[in-house]
């Protein structure tokens, strides 16, 4: 079966982003420790899920080239397929997405039974959270920044406890640390 990951940038006290979804406290310039740790775990990933927030900022930005990406990254970010989650939207406007809508418990399950390599998703916080709370994910790649800000939209979703193995913990020289987590089941 596909492996399912996240990999998200997150703050030391657990966000994603501020609570009108502002994003400048994140660390950058990345060091190159950064990228090939990310281009280690992505390597067997051959789809992406996105919720519908995120995809209509994250699918024009990456087709329009940003800056100071490499050509390898923006043509990797174009080419792999994507399954936007929406329940709003009934067909991709995006080259190379579908959206998938309903129940997300089954949209994911289903995915993950098919054939191919393994599967990433970027969020939003909305997604995220439901993924996390739904017990969907199988591992997590944690981005933390040397930053806390103290309100916004969370990674976690609040209520219940939710726990994870650590696997991995890796400290990067532009002062980014990463967690590789796995959820704890029965």
């Amino acid at each position: 079966m596909r492996k399912f990951k996240l990999q998200v940038q997150t703050t030391v006290d657990g966000y994603m982003a501020g609570p009108d979804s502002q994003m400048d406290w994140m660390t950058f310039p990345w060091t190159d420790d950064v990228g090939d740790y990310i281009n280690e775990f992505q390597a067997p990933v051959d789809c992406m899920v996105l919720g519908r927030n995120l995809a209509e900022g994250f699918i024009p930005a990456w087709e329009s080239g940003p800056p100071g990406e490499t050509q390898e990254t923006i043509d990797w970010m174009n080419n792999t397929p994507k399954v936007v989650i929406s329940n709003s939207l009934t067909e991709s406007p995006w080259k190379n997405a579908t959206v998938a809508g309903g129940d997300l418990t089954k949209t994911i399950t289903e995915l993950k039974a098919q054939e191919g390599g393994d599967i990433i998703t970027y969020g939003g916080s909305t997604l995220v959270s439901d993924l996390i709370a739904r017990d969907l994910l199988d591992d997590l790649y944690l981005l933390v920044n040397p930053t806390a800000i103290g309100t916004g939209l969370p990674v976690f979703p609040a209520g219940d406890y939710t726990r994870f193995r650590m696997v991995d913990v890796r400290l990067f020289e532009c002062g980014i640390t990463a967690l590789h987590l796995e959820p704890k089941r029965a």
